[in-house]
């Protein structure tokens, strides 16, 4: 049942109680518990809300940085991940395979504001070797959900 709940609510954290109660063929009450009993367990981490930023007018860039590291003694990746989770800017990190080590993920008012970052606090780290940073231009899909307006059909109707 805990996998069937994850699945539900992640596709959609507002689904009413009762709603997913009749979905899985249980009472409110064991919904409600379980999900209670994920979120102490830490299964369930947060509930967030997904926004098309290009349709409110507000000015956001968002980074997708790759960061070659040199690996802490008998921590290994994990302290200089917490080093960078840490700062407040910070929305993501990730240990990667590949090239680089960690992909670290942040938003802010500017391109400048960005780099600035990268320069001034991410890039001084001893154990950062180097940086690459992938600016988002344009989102299509995020966290499963289409952001694009979808394309109206141009083509000619051909009938007999």
């Amino acid at each position: 049942m805990r996998e069937k709940i994850l699945t539900f609510i992640e596709r959609n954290s507002r689904i009413d109680l009762k709603e997913l109660a009749v979905i899985l063929g249980v009472d409110e009450v064991t919904v409600a518990q379980e999900l209670k009993n994920m979120e102490e367990e830490h299964v369930i981490c947060g509930y967030h809300t997904l926004i098309n930023w290009d349709k409110t007018g507000v000015e956001k860039v968002t980074a997708m940085i790759e960061v070659r590291v040199t690996p802490q003694r008998e921590m290994g990746f994990d302290k200089v991940a917490e080093r960078i989770y840490n700062y407040p800017e910070v929305n993501a990190v990730f240990l990667i395979s590949g090239g680089f080590d960690l992909m670290v993920t942040l938003e802010g008012k500017t391109l400048r504001e960005v780099s600035q970052f990268v320069t001034d606090k991410l890039s001084t780290l001893d154990s950062v070797l180097s940086t690459k940073t992938n600016f988002i231009l344009k989102k299509y899909k995020d966290h499963g959900t289409v952001m694009a307006a979808p394309r109206k059909d141009e083509r000619m109707s051909i009938t007999p």
